[in-house]
């Protein structure tokens, strides 16, 4: 009997699993992705050419809110959960759905879904959205490369455009993002990277991937995104906390797996965490993961030009992701904003325009911050839009991306930078040296 499958996904885990476990079983049928979380995924079809020879029209892709309709419809068997950054009791939440509809509910873990390398793997993961990971992987990156290494950044799944000519993707100067028709999200993960002279993976098929990035590199930095579990086994995984949302590295899905199965957890942002958030934080990694390495670290602010912050109404675009699912109600451009003496943050509520209206709407824990949502053309027309209308003095934008370069702001504008600075010791230079053994030794 063939078994029937529906993927829950969100443009990244779903089709990776899909890929690994599925795409060549004849043991399968799998009807449908359905999708959450990104704008725009919904309606599409998961290729031939990607879904191989047992799909020979391709997948559809249809909303989430379908997923009881399609169990019906198609007599499916089971339903795998497949994204990530969810609080627990919203997964028990649509598991229970799915049994309710009749199907099973499954998780696929690491040994059925991760792949291996012949290079030394460094994966870098979180707990939440927002932790930290990208200033971290930076970090990772920089130390290798001063070490003599070769190595490259594969990134967490962002396919959200035409998804066959993103199968495999690979960037190394700015106008790589311009010819690969990169969204602003992927452009804040990616950028940093270029910056560093480093080079970035990407895509949709990580076997595909991983080939091409092996043949680069002596050590593979796993990028994480979204607090999902790696792609790749990785030899050492490192996982950044959070303090300002202590407890979140224990009740959100699968940020938890990431802490228990963490080599070393660090502890960032403590130079602005309130002293029981670091505590109950440490508190949770020595008790669900005795045998992890602790570094505790800040992400001090880089702001040029800060004195034009003083007495001035300014509008702050934070990372869209951060403030999203990522349930932050601020980042670092706030932090900027108050440390440097703004009178106002603006709100942006009365000038949001079109999609962002949405976004507010779906997030109403938003504080009053303008996130850089950018899933599409459309959408970053929208922030533009949204910028040029609101009344303000000045422009505060912490996001890793610089912003002034992919859309046209009429305003005054501060970037603002932030970088992983370890506190004592142990550090990343420690915990990484008895690792990355010297390309000459290994």
């Amino acid at each position: 009997m063939v078994e029937k499958v529906v993927i829950m996904g969100a443009a990244g885990r779903d089709f990776h699993n899909f890929n690994v476990h599925f795409r060549k079983n004849p043991a399968y049928e799998v009807v449908a992705f359905t999708a959450a979380q990104i704008p725009g995924i919904e309606g599409k079809t998961y290729p031939p050419h990607l879904a191989g020879a047992l799909y020979p029209t391709g997948i559809p892709i249809r909303p989430e809110t379908e997923l009881t309709d399609l169990i019906e419809e198609h007599g499916v068997d089971a339903v795998v959960f497949a994204y990530s950054d969810l609080h627990h009791m919203e997964v028990m939440h649509k598991a229970s759905a799915v049994l309710a509809a009749g199907a099973e509910f499954r998780l696929m873990g690491p040994h059925a879904t991760q792949l291996h390398s012949r290079r030394k793997v460094i994966s870098i993961c979180a707990t939440r959205t927002g932790c930290g990971k990208s200033q971290t992987s930076r970090k990772v990156m920089s130390l290798l490369k001063e070490w003599g290494h070769a190595v490259v950044a594969v990134r967490h799944a962002m396919p959200y455009g035409n998804l066959e000519k993103q199968a495999v993707q690979r960037f190394q100067t700015l106008d790589d993002l311009k010819r690969h028709d990169c969204t602003l999200e992927e452009m804040e993960e990616y950028e940093p990277y270029l910056e560093l002279g480093g080079v970035v993976f990407a895509g949709v098929d990580y076997q595909a991937i991983l080939e091409e990035a092996e043949k680069e590199a002596d050590i593979i930095l796993w990028d994480g995104g979204n607090n999902d579990m790696p792609f790749f086994r990785a030899d050492l995984e490192i996982v950044v906390t959070d303090p300002h949302r202590p407890g979140h590295e224990l009740t959100y899905f699968p940020g938890e797996v990431n802490l228990r199965r963490a080599h070393v957890a660090i502890i960032n942002k403590v130079d602005t965490a309130d002293y029981e958030g670091i505590r109950q934080v440490r508190s949770n990694i020595t008790r669900f993961n005795p045998s992890a390495t602790i570094i505790e670290a800040a992400s001090p602010l880089f702001v040029a030009g800060s004195e034009a912050v003083a007495g001035r109404r300014v509008l702050v675009i934070e990372d869209g992701p951060t403030l999203t699912h990522g349930e932050m109600r601020y980042g670092a451009g706030v932090v900027a904003a108050r440390r440097f003496g703004a009178r106002e943050i603006v709100d942006p509520r009365p000038w949001l325009k079109d999609s962002l209206k949405e976004t507010f709407k779906r997030y109403p824990s938003i504080g009053p911050v303008l996130p850089a949502m950018g899933y599409g053309q459309e959408q970053m027309r929208d922030l533009a839009a949204t910028i040029d209308a609101a009344e303000c003095d000045l422009v505060i934008v912490a996001t890793p991306v610089d912003l002034g370069r992919v859309l046209d702001i009429g305003k005054p504008t501060l970037r603002v930078k932030y970088e992983l600075q370890e506190i004592g010791l142990p550090n990343l230079e420690t915990v990484l040296k008895p690792f990355a053994v010297s390309p000459r030794e290994g």
